[in-house]
């Protein structure tokens, strides 16, 4: 089963892609400097009223909870956006577990640069290190069983590849990116061949590109049959209980990639991952990871 998962992400249904930065220079650089527009940082008044001009100070990155971090390199763009002289030294990379009040950055710059970026910095780094921190329970959830947790595409509008990379942060895999990326049918597009699911695989394989990977969602073990005999690559246990999933785990014998999906939490996710599917999808972990607080403490 995993030489068929390994085949599936070589044709883009789910990303392995490690730890690398998801953004060029140049869209970190516009997405930074977006952010700090938004915040209008560059006319900060109240440190201008407080801060001398040539004032500097020191300060260092730590969390107040204990989680994974995730979108340094966008808080230090912040910073360095507002202070090109500032020194940064990264004590804990992005993917890394960290525990309260052990510093993760440490900066030292004018102090009127490191006030007027805070909040942008820290906007990118909890929010992402949230995502990555949730992933990480999810993962540590279903150890030993076999299984992988994987997001969805429920992601902030402009934001997917950097939520995806926080959830590889946390030990997740990738779902498709796009949906140029491979076929999934679901319910409603089943509802447009009159639940046909055998005709539905067919078309999608005679019109997508060579090669092209086959899900199909499906909610009732009849349905899996179907599917399974249609030659479905991934089957999707749509919000099946856990007799049912065993059922059709034991139905597809392998002869695809099983995925469970819908009524996931990190109370149930064990239990799922215990019949033996190959993936567990969780849609939470991007759209209901609640922000790591991490903080910026000057000295």
């Amino acid at each position: 089963m995993r030489q068929r998962e390994s085949e599936l992400a070589a044709h883009g249904f789910y990303w392995e892609e490690g730890l690398h930065f998801p953004l060029t220079k140049t869209e970190t650089t516009a997405l930074v400097a977006a952010a700090l527009q938004e915040d209008d940082a560059k006319h900060d008044i109240t440190t201008a009223a407080t801060i001398l001009s040539d004032r500097r100070a020191r300060c260092r990155l730590v969390p107040r909870h204990t989680g994974v971090v995730a979108g340094l390199a966008l808080a230090s763009e912040a910073f360095q956006q507002l202070d090109k002289a500032v020194t940064i030294r990264i004590e804990h990379e992005d993917g890394s577990p960290v525990t309260p009040q052990a510093p993760v950055m440490f900066l030292s710059g004018h102090a009127r640069g490191l006030l007027s970026a805070e909040r942008v910095a820290l906007n990118f780094v909890q929010r992402l290190s949230g995502i990555a921190t949730l992933t990480a329970r999810y993962v540590h959830a279903i150890a030993g069983t076999g299984a992988h947790i994987l997001d969805t595409r429920k992601t902030t509008p402009g934001w997917r590849r950097l939520e995806k990379y926080a959830v590889r942060c946390g030990g997740g895999l990738n779902h498709r990116m796009y949906l140029s990326s491979s076929v999934l049918i679901k319910d409603n597009h089943l509802a447009a061949v009159d639940g046909d699911i055998a005709l539905a695989v067919k078309r999608a394989r005679a019109v997508g590109p060579a090669g092209i990977k086959v899900e199909v969602e499906c909610d009732r073990l009849d349905q899996v049959r179907v599917a399974l005999d249609a030659d479905a690559d991934v089957i999707m246990c749509d919000n099946m209980g856990l007799a049912d999933l065993r059922s059709a785990v034991n139905l597809v014998d392998g002869r695809a990639v099983t995925e469970a999906s819908g009524g996931v939490n990190l109370e149930t996710v064990r239990a799922i991952a215990e019949t033996g599917v190959n993936w567990i999808s969780v849609g939470a972990l991007t759209h209901s990871a609640p922000a790591l607080d991490l903080a910026l403490d000057f000295d």
